[in-house]
């Protein structure tokens, strides 16, 4: 049996991957919200959040925003469901 130090750590393994609508229609259901009740948080028309969540139309930074305000989480959980770290740049500026 093999066991690893404390310091060192494995990324997570991507089960299934995600688009941004997918990701924003999971953050939306987990919190029990309608699209139409996040359209009236937000702003955004409730006919855009459908499409969004279809992928038949894309986030642009600003919805992004108002978005991950209304549903408390990031930007980039909704913008880069699927983004991995590959690298770590340890250079300082």
């Amino acid at each position: 049996m093999t066991t690893k130090d404390d310091n060192e750590w494995q990324p997570a393994t991507t089960n299934i991957e995600l688009t941004a609508g997918e990701s924003l229609r999971i953050m939306r259901e987990l919190q029990g919200l309608s699209q139409q009740q996040l359209a009236d948080r937000t702003g955004i028309p409730h006919s855009t959040i459908a499409a969004i969540e279809k992928d038949t139309a894309g986030m642009n930074i600003p919805q992004a925003k108002q978005l991950a305000i209304a549903l408390s989480c990031h930007p980039a959980v909704l913008c880069f469901p699927g983004w991995q770290v590959t690298q770590v740049n340890t250079h300082s500026a």
